[in-house]
């Protein structure tokens, strides 16, 4: 056996809810449960027993529940589960678990217990021993041994040359005048401490990590007899800046201490609350080109869009952060906020270079690349980073950068770069006249798109929006993802190019040499004036080598006759707007005749009643054209197995049911026909279909 399968624990007493992979030597202080499958071992804990999650090649430490498991992994580290008692219990030899309850002791003597043993050293040498060691009811948020050694030797040499006032106010600072345990440890709460009342800020993440003063709680709840110790990861400091003061005192942070002025964004980074400012040094505002930067710093509302875009909602220390989370920013677009090891990456990118600069209304990270939201952007720049990047090129080729980079309000159309894999187009005046109606007069946002609406283009062209149940479509191309709204403009992301229509059904049919026998059959049956009038059909259009593949003396007979003409027609004609982008499996359609057309999506072809689809929206002022190979025969049918008229249930049950009355006896049919239900079903049967 190479290993054992753990439970997430609970603490004391637990019963696990999943299972984790354990190596031999790490389950002694659990029990072994034997289960139902004799492949899989479950341990759960013994009484008093703790879970410890240590990340590999460090000296982390998370003490977890089941509520709070990080699934084997910490900033996409790997981690190692171990058992440990409990705090206030040890080991008893022979008993499983730790099963025995320590005495109580003073805050001084459980520090050297809980692995705070540097702690108890200053406090013996900055006389705050008796203190700790007396009547009363004390918090104390204990630094680590390990929080002591990593202090700079500068800071660390401060405090101990003055034991009796710094290291003491020091000390101070980390304890609170009452008993506090972690259930009392809300969210953006403070606490006065023992220094002068100065604040020290808690918060406790849905992740079930608490934060002091940014610093992680590390062991919680040890009870002493006059309070109690909770062991953080940090020596901690006092704070008495807010964010705007954190700027204004930072060399590095000189460009933004400007352009927050510009913004007028001071009261709000100085008023109380709880924010996380990702604040951009110098260096990142250097990275932007120069134009970019100048045209946003000059354009008080971007400028605005910016900064908000750095100020997250609420305070978010790096500890807190062991896995990737969308955070909501002031201008109410999100960041992904994560981790890479010991880095915070913000959109998947190691951005930050110094982290957790505690103030008195939240928390300042440096980052050194600028975070430039859509709404700051001009279309250019947002085609640019899209998956649109081919059309930008487009674009500029045919002229018309002007209306992607100015302040004139409108929506961009553009081909997604799969349209253009086998490269762009010539650019003609005919091919500027078409990129022309993929650029919409006015700033759009999809969601306020409705069907029927049109559109106005700087082409002059009327576009029409068609919704359907699973797609969004403008003319031929449908949107094939969110919008990106920038500063003046909005980018529509469309599936192909767009074909704006050019005259009536009819003009289009007329205009096409493949159905010259279509136009000459629907002006033998009388239906031009049907097609030339405004409307929203879609034509399932027969070309001519539709009709050559008819017998000849059935297509003689059928010009021939104009009534049955007009029938066939119709049946390739529904009243109503159908692009090939809203076809999913299946799609009914109604005819002009009555009868149903069926039209499906193949392995990326149309069908109409199962026949293969030639070419697909053909756009006309009054509806789309599908070139049909084939020309389509309405089913010969019953009228009440018309697709347009409801089938009559209990009819059909009844109809259903009378084939297997022939196996009834002559006497018991007899009967049933005579009752009055069944006489009513008979009667409605002859009307309908003369007998049965």
């Amino acid at each position: 056996m190479h290993g054992l399968y753990v439970a997430h624990t609970h603490g004391q007493g637990c019963w696990p809810q999943t299972t984790e992979m354990l190596s031999q030597a790490e389950w002694g202080n659990a029990v072994l449960a034997k289960p139902a499958d004799p492949l899989l071992l479950v341990v759960t804990c013994s009484p008093n027993v703790c879970a410890v999650q240590k990340l590999i090649g460090t000296n982390r430490k998370y003490f977890t529940n089941c509520k709070q498991w990080y699934q084997r992994k910490i900033c996409g580290k790997s981690t190692v589960i171990s058992y440990e008692c409990c705090p206030g219990y040890e080991k008893v030899p022979g008993e499983k678990g730790c099963p025995a309850a320590l005495p109580l002791s003073n805050i001084y003597e459980t520090l050297g217990v809980v692995g705070s043993a540097t702690t108890q050293l200053y406090s013996d040498r900055s006389n705050l021993r008796p203190e700790i060691e007396g009547p009363g009811s004390f918090t104390i948020f204990a630094p680590s041994n390990e929080a002591w050694a990593s202090l700079p030797a500068e800071t660390l040499d401060s405090l101990v040359s003055n034991v009796n006032i710094e290291l003491l106010n020091a000390l101070r600072y980390h304890m609170v005048n009452k008993r506090v345990l972690t259930d009392d440890l809300k969210h953006g709460t403070t606490l006065n401490s023992m220094y002068q009342d100065l604040p020290i800020q808690i918060h406790h993440y849905p992740n079930g990590i608490v934060t002091v003063n940014c610093a992680r709680l590390l062991k919680a709840d040890h009870h002493a007899t006059n309070g109690v110790v909770h062991v953080i990861d940090k020596v901690i400091s006092t704070t008495t800046n807010s964010i705007q003061q954190v700027i204004e005192t930072e060399e590095s942070l000189e460009t933004l201490r400007a352009a927050v002025a510009a913004s007028d964004l001071n009261s709000l980074l100085e008023s109380e609350g709880q924010y996380t400012l990702l604040a951009p040094t110098n260096e990142a505002f250097e990275k932007i080109p120069r134009e970019t930067l100048n045209r946003i710093l000059g354009d008080p509302e971007a400028l605005r869009d910016l900064l908000n875009h750095h100020i997250l909602k609420s305070a978010m220390c790096a500890e807190a952060i062991i896995a990737g989370l969308t955070m909501e920013t002031l201008e109410g677009t999100t960041l992904d906020v994560g981790c890479s090891g010991e880095e915070l990456t913000l959109n998947g990118k190691a951005i930050i270079a110094n982290k957790d600069v505690l103030a008195t209304n939240g928390v300042v990270h440096f980052v050194n690349e600028l975070l430039i939201p859509d709404s700051a952007k001009t279309l250019f720049e947002l085609a640019q980073e899209s998956e649109v990047s081919k059309s930008t090129d487009f674009f500029r080729q045919a002229g018309l950068s002007s209306h992607l980079t100015g302040s004139e309000q409108v929506t961009l159309l553009a081909p997604v770069n799969d349209v253009f894999k086998d490269g762009l187009p010539v650019v003609d005046s005919n091919m500027k006249n078409l990129l022309l109606n993929h650029i919409v007069r006015d700033q759009l946002s999809s969601k306020y798109l409705y069907h029927g609406q049109k559109l106005q283009t700087l082409g002059d062209k009327e576009l029409r929006v068609f919704v359907y149940r699973n797609n969004l479509c403008i003319e031929n191309a449908c949107i094939a993802a969110h919008d990106k709204r920038g500063r003046f403009g909005t980018l529509f992301i469309l599936d192909k190019m767009l074909t704006p229509p050019s005259g009536s059904v009819m003009d289009v049919l007329k205009a096409d040499h493949r159905f010259s026998t279509l136009v000459a059959a629907i002006q033998s049956a009388g239906l031009t004036e049907n097609l030339n009038r405004p409307g929203t059909f879609t034509v399932f259009a027969p070309t001519n080598e539709a009709f050559r593949a008819m017998p000849q003396g059935e297509l003689n007979k059928l010009m021939g006759n104009a009534k049955e003409l007009a029938n066939i027609l119709k049946f390739h004609v529904a009243d109503e707007i159908l692009v090939s982008g809203a076809v999913g499996a299946l799609v009914r359609l109604k005819s002009m005749q009555g009868d149903k057309l069926e039209v499906s999506m193949k392995n990326n072809v149309i069908h109409i009643n199962k026949e293969p689809v030639a070419e697909s929206d053909i756009m006309a002022t009054n509806g789309v054209i599908y070139a049909v190979n084939s020309v389509l025969q309405p089913q010969a049918s019953r009228p009440q197995e018309r697709g347009d008229e409801p089938a009559d249930p209990a009819l059909e049950i009844f109809k259903q049911a009378s084939a297997v009355m022939l196996c009834v006896c002559p006497t018991q049919l007899a009967l049933l026909l005579a009752a009055p239900v069944y006489s009513r079903l008979l009667a409605r049967m002859k009307e309908n279909s003369g007998g049965f």
